[in-house]
């Protein structure tokens, strides 16, 4: 039984308060967040390699920068490239947040048919980023 003084009594009030959670998230922490630090990762990496690009051989990413500790890694040694790849790893992360909230909020109003639904989504987005 809820309590009088429980946030959680008027559907209403809870449904638009954890929509406008998820938006703020999405739009501040999510894109701006990520887009400021990918932005921040290209001036690093232009004011260190700026010169004219040689596009006659392909160049991948080097092997540290294929894994999210060495992105972490090289980002705390203020590599342009895995500053980038923070941001990128930041947007990413943005959609899996927004399911974790979305079960949280299902959670706190006790639809569990939708909890069910919701971690499905989630157990399925972890699986496809690390399972591999």
């Amino acid at each position: 039984m809820r309590s009088a003084l429980s946030p959680w009594n008027d559907r209403k009030i809870n449904d638009r308060k954890i929509e406008e959670l998820i938006g703020n998230l999405l739009r501040a922490a999510g894109v701006l967040l990520s887009a400021l630090v990918v932005f921040i990762g290209g001036i690093v990496y232009l004011s260190r390699h700026g010169g004219p690009a040689d596009y006659r051989n392909f160049h991948g990413e080097p092997s540290q920068l294929r894994t999210i500790s060495g992105v972490l890694g090289e980002t705390l040694a203020f590599q342009g490239r895995a500053i980038v790849q923070l941001g990128l790893l930041l947007l990413i992360a943005t959609p899996v947040a927004r399911v974790a909230l979305s079960i949280l909020g299902f959670a706190a109003e006790r639809d569990w048919m939708y909890v069910a639904f919701a971690a499905t989504v989630f157990a399925i987005l972890i699986y496809s980023l690390f399972g591999s």
